[in-house]
């Protein structure tokens, strides 16, 4: 490259840089009324980049005439946060769907829900209801592909981006419903190269299948926990070193007040193998929102989301190897604690003092006690109650073995539960780079 072409491209890339620095706009970008957008991106409005915007009824007779088989009649419960659900769709006759076939499903129609609690939410058509219809809480976008792609459109509505214009239209903040003008008026930063939309919403729908398959492993997971507590917390399945007799028999069963139990089985009493008390006052003069040196001990309150975690404190009340049950709305929720801690809000705590041991308790309680409501009004529980209940333990090795196998399972769902929250993190960041143009996944043309 010659001295004079080389000053001529820094000179360039001087003045791009300066132009930036004064206008705060980067060099290959616009100012827009959507913000920021790479230059050869355009702003565009549903209505001008959509051939069909729509949405059906609920047919004469509503649910009577819904049959086994047939056409696909979706409602706003079928419509997903970018995928469809299709557990409990209805369906219609040819002869009902002829009363509104103008609204007739084709492949890559987009479908948003514009009435209800499930407003905004947003997924596309594929052939297992191309040739179906829609009620009239779900519109059908359909897009105009050499302008936009429907896969794109679903990310760009699911988006804050459009969730947010979704809200500005709702009165004092109540999603109540969008008209067919308010939906044709969203508008998108799109790029002008449908290839680049396609690689932008492939990318985001690669993320999205990787999202559906650990919530489905997650709730394999679940499920198996939940048939695998069923059959060991009622002796139903004996853990193979607890199942026979020293001369090698088989270990029976025997009745008892809570039912048929195992043989060497016992029923026991809470108040008669935990010390049981409630939650106190939050402590204002010890608190904080993150575990610091000073305040190194959790605070649990009478809740379910994170576990309870209210905060932390200097002071310690309860022991590690406890139970806390939420006592108050939502009843009879228990979590093993194993760290000391401090227990706030109508919290129940249970200090064992027996023959139970506290893990094993605090799965028995959440699978097999049901509460009995005494009071009127919101529904609570006192130490008395939850005192005079029982249940039906093994020795305290056999409950030990027991509490380890679900405690495993406990740590692989929660681990895997870890990796689907920073996967949607992933997928929230990715959003903001590709749905803006912030990172490119096709090098712009310089023809455009």
């Amino acid at each position: 490259m010659s001295s004079e072409l080389l000053e001529a491209e820094v000179a360039s890339e001087y003045l791009a840089e300066a132009e930036a620095d004064e206008t705060g706009v980067p060099a290959g970008y616009k100012q827009t009324e959507v913000g920021v957008i790479p230059e050869d991106w355009v702003v565009s409005s549903i209505d001008e980049c959509s051939i069909k915007v729509g949405s059906g009824k609920t047919p004469t007779g509503g649910a009577s005439v819904y049959v086994d088989d047939g056409r696909s009649f979706i409602r706003s419960q079928n419509v997903g946060w970018g995928k469809l659900d299709l557990s409990d769709v209805a369906y219609i006759t040819d002869a009902v769907h002829s009363t509104f076939s103008g609204t007739e499903l084709k492949e890559n129609d987009v479908l948003l829900n514009i009435t209800g609690a499930s407003i905004g939410r947003c997924s596309k058509s594929d052939k297992r209801v191309s040739g179906g219809n829609v009620n009239q809480h779900v519109c059908i976008i359909r897009t105009d592909e050499k302008k936009l792609t429907p896969k794109l459109l679903v990310e760009l509505i699911n988006s804050a981006i459009g969730q947010n214009q979704i809200d500005s239209y709702q009165a004092g903040g109540n999603r109540e419903g969008l008209n067919f003008s308010q939906v044709r008026q969203l508008e998108f930063a799109i790029a002008s190269c449908t290839e680049e939309q396609t690689a932008i919403a492939n990318a985001l729908s690669d993320v999205d299948a990787l999202i559906s398959k650990l919530e489905k492993l997650i709730a394999k997971k679940q499920a198996i926990k939940t048939a695998t507590m069923q059959q060991l917390l009622t002796g139903r399945t004996r853990l193979p070193q607890f199942a026979l007799h020293e001369d090698g028999s088989k270990k029976g069963y025997k009745q008892s007040e809570l039912g048929e139990i195992p043989e060497d089985w016992e029923i026991f009493r809470f108040d008669q193998n935990f010390t049981i008390y409630a939650g106190g006052d939050v402590p204002k003069d010890s608190l904080s929102k993150l575990r610091t040196n000073e305040c190194p001990y959790p605070i649990f309150a009478n809740a379910i989301q994170k576990k309870g975690l209210y905060g932390y404190t200097g002071y310690k009340r309860s022991k590690p190897d406890s139970i806390t049950i939420t006592a108050r709305g939502y009843l009879g929720h228990a979590e093993y604690r194993d760290e000391p801690f401090f227990p706030i809000v109508r919290l129940l705590v249970l200090e064992p003092t027996g023959a139970l041991s506290s893990r094993y308790s605090s799965y028995a309680i959440n699978e097999r006690i049901e509460f009995p409501i005494e009071s009127t009004g919101v529904p609570q529980l006192t130490a008395p109650q939850v005192g005079k209940l029982f249940i039906a333990a093994p020795s305290k090795k056999e409950q030990t073995a027991i509490a380890t196998i679900l405690s495993d399972m406990d740590k692989e769902i929660q681990a895997l539960e870890q990796r689907l929250a920073k996967t949607r993190q992933i997928k929230q960041g990715m959003m903001q780079e590709l749905l803006t143009g912030k990172t490119r996944l096709v090098k712009p043309n310089p023809s455009i």
